[in-house]
């Protein structure tokens, strides 16, 4: 299939988004013709207040704000015809009994969403019998796309750096209020040559894989959840990258949206494992002074 084919498919089967093939799974292209469609739409008919306010606690502990909802209503709906599991970050785990699950973040950057800034993303990844395989990034404000499958070859290459000396890195917000991952931010910032906070880590995940920033991490704070990463452990590994945990713990499928983990997804694996060091190393030598 030509690249003009793909997009055409992709233009066709979800208004306007290219950059699909047709051979992509169907709740997947069904998800993100979903949030699309309802994030526009949701920007369209509320004001920044409205869609800032907070109108449940989700399914992963945290607050969730009415542009989340309204989009992953709009996602959920979407999905009823698709013979899928569904883990999404607010309503959690909708068990079909079926050997595929669709881990999915219907609005990454909800913040940035409901105040009109221009960085949020859609992101969804398939999981047979656990094992993640095909992923979908939507840049929500653009329409720009990122697919993948780990058994086909990907356009997206990552900068092949290794060193995290000089750098292009983007992280979370610093948490200057816990002196482990403040540490652990400015330890890693100091050594890059640029410092980029986005608020969207699947968004930082795609140009991640296409080269455009070598690094992302969580400096220690715990933040992501398996919808922040899953898509990434497609889309990154197949563009030669890596995806890992500061503290070396697993990231796999699993229905519990409270269990957490401090993300980093690099172009090597290298860098990963360094990255992984400083974040760490500056984590505990705060604590220990502390």
């Amino acid at each position: 299939m030509t690249d003009t084919t793909a997009t055409t498919a992709m233009n066709d089967a979800i208004g306007g988004i290219g950059g699909v093939p047709e051979t992509a799974h169907p709740a997947l292209v069904a998800a993100a013709k979903g949030a699309a469609e309802a994030y526009r739409a949701a920007r369209a008919a509320h004001d920044r207040q409205t869609l800032a306010e907070t109108v449940e606690m989700g399914a992963d502990g945290t607050p969730t704000m009415r542009i989340d909802r309204i989009v992953e209503d709009a996602v959920i709906d979407a999905l009823a015809k698709h013979p899928v599991n569904i883990l999404s970050e607010e309503s959690g785990w909708i068990d079909k009994a079926s050997a595929y699950s669709l881990v999915i973040d219907p609005l990454d950057g909800s913040a940035n969403g409901a105040a009109g800034v221009p960085l949020t993303a859609f992101a969804g990844a398939v999981a047979i019998d656990g094992e993640f395989t095909e992923s979908l990034t939507v840049w929500l404000d653009t329409g720009r796309v990122w697919w993948a499958h780990r058994d086909t070859p990907t356009p997206y290459r990552t900068s092949g750096r290794t060193t995290l000396d000089g750098a292009a890195l983007s992280m979370l917000r610093p948490h200057t209020a816990k002196p482990g991952p403040a540490a652990a931010w400015w330890a890693a910032a100091s050594r890059a040559a640029r410092v980029r906070i986005l608020s969207t880590t699947c968004l930082e995940a795609a140009l991640v894989a296409e080269g455009a920033i070598d690094a992302f991490a969580d400096a220690c704070s715990d933040t992501h959840r398996l919808v922040d990463l899953a898509a990434a452990q497609v889309m990154v590994v197949r563009a030669g990258g890596a995806v890992r945990d500061v503290h070396g713990r697993g990231i796999v499928l699993d229905t519990d949206l409270t269990r957490r983990w401090s993300g980093v997804v690099a172009a090597t694996s290298e860098l990963a494992n360094e990255l992984s060091e400083v974040l760490a190393d500056a984590r505990k030598g705060a604590r220990q002074a502390d």
